[in-house]
C-alpha cells in the first residue's frame, strides 16, 4: 500500500492570475506523480476551488492548522519548485513542520 505525499507549492499572491497560475502547474505536476503511482495531497490542488467557491483566505494564517492537519496523515514532503517558492511563507512553514514532524523532504522543479 503507498502512503500519502503532501506535494507543497507557493500559491499566496495578492494578484488571482498567479495564484491559478500556481494552481494550474501543482496541478499537472500532481497527475504525473500520480499517474506514476503516488497518492499525492496537495492543498492547492484540493483547496483552491473550494476556496474560491466559499472567499476564503488564500493566505497561510488562515490555511495553517488545516495544512498541519493533512501533515500528520502524510510520509513526505515534495516541495514543487515554482516560481516564489524560495520566498513562500507557506512553504517555508511546511518545510519546517515536516521536518519537525521527521518527515523526509525532497524538492522537485515543475
Amino acid at each position: 500500500m503507498s502512503s500519502l505525499v503532501y506535494l507543497a507549492t507557493p500559491y499566496s499572491d495578492p494578484n488571482p492570475e498567479v495564484r491559478e497560475r500556481r494552481f494550474r502547474g501543482v496541478n499537472k505536476v500532481a497527475a504525473r506523480l500520480m499517474a506514476d503511482g503516488m497518492h499525492i495531497y496537495s492543498p492547492i490542488s484540493h483547496c483552491h476551488p473550494i476556496a474560491l467557491e466559499g472567499d476564503l483566505p488564500g493566505d497561510w494564517q488562515y490555511w495553517q492548522g488545516y495544512c498541519r492537519a493533512t501533515l500528520y496523515a502524510c510520509s513526505k514532503v515534495i516541495v514543487l519548485r515554482q516560481t516564489g517558492w524560495e520566498s513562500s511563507v507557506g512553504v517555508a512553514a511546511e518545510v519546517k513542520i515536516a521536518e519537525e514532524m521527521g518527515l523526509p523532504v525532497e524538492f522537485i522543479d515543475p
